[in-house]
């Protein structure tokens, strides 16, 4: 039986997605045997990081102000705004360096057999800052998921009824990659939403 204080750190570890028992107990053995420092900047920057971060009022993003440092850019082109899932889906596109607007997360997808509906995913306030004036064209860039379609489609439809010019990421081949490995469902996306040369 391992010790209450070991015990209790296995647990946290495993709230993580995708790691069990055994990662778990694997980090934690790591942390105390071999990098008690490590284990102490870990437990600071949680502990920074949980008590800090929060949503930012205008895009849902992760932020430690109000109102995030995308949001306040003057640089960037508020006539564009781009609908993701999560804060990640966000830093993906950023890191791109493809995409200057501005952003906003759903922290979700709509799921109603999990009871997750439009107030969960707060598709008010996205249709509020969507038609605020200066947005002229959102970007629907939701996960190509069953779930993630459902949601670009519901607010496809909904922005449409406003006037506001919608579009969807492309799904299609990946760069550099070749016919015969590339899965039969991206090469059939990649055919319906083929472009003009």
């Amino acid at each position: 039986m391992a010790e209450p204080s070991l015990q209790a750190l296995i647990e946290a570890l495993r709230r993580l997605p995708g790691v069990g028992v055994k990662s778990a107990s694997r980090m934690a053995f790591h942390l105390l045997q071999h990098d008690r420092e490590g284990a102490h900047v870990l437990a600071r920057a949680l502990e920074q990081a949980a008590g800090h971060i929060r949503h930012c009022s205008e895009c849902h993003t992760f932020t430690e102000d109000e109102v995030c440092a995308t949001c306040r850019s003057p640089q960037r082109d508020r006539s564009k705004l781009c609908v993701v899932e999560t804060p990640a889906d966000q830093a993906a596109v950023e890191r791109t360096q493809a995409f200057n607007g501005l952003y906003f997360v759903l922290m979700g997808k709509l799921s109603p057999l999990d009871g997750i509906g439009p107030k969960d995913i707060g598709l008010a306030k996205l249709f509020a800052r969507a038609t605020n004036g200066e947005v002229q064209e959102v970007i629907l860039a939701t996960n190509f998921t069953a779930e993630g379609e459902a949601t670009a489609h519901v607010i496809a439809e909904a922005l449409k009824q406003k006037g506001l010019k919608v579009t969807r990421l492309a799904r299609g081949v990946p760069a550099g990659s070749e016919l015969e490995y590339v899965d039969l469902g991206t090469i059939a996306h990649a055919l319906v939403d083929r472009r003009t040369k």
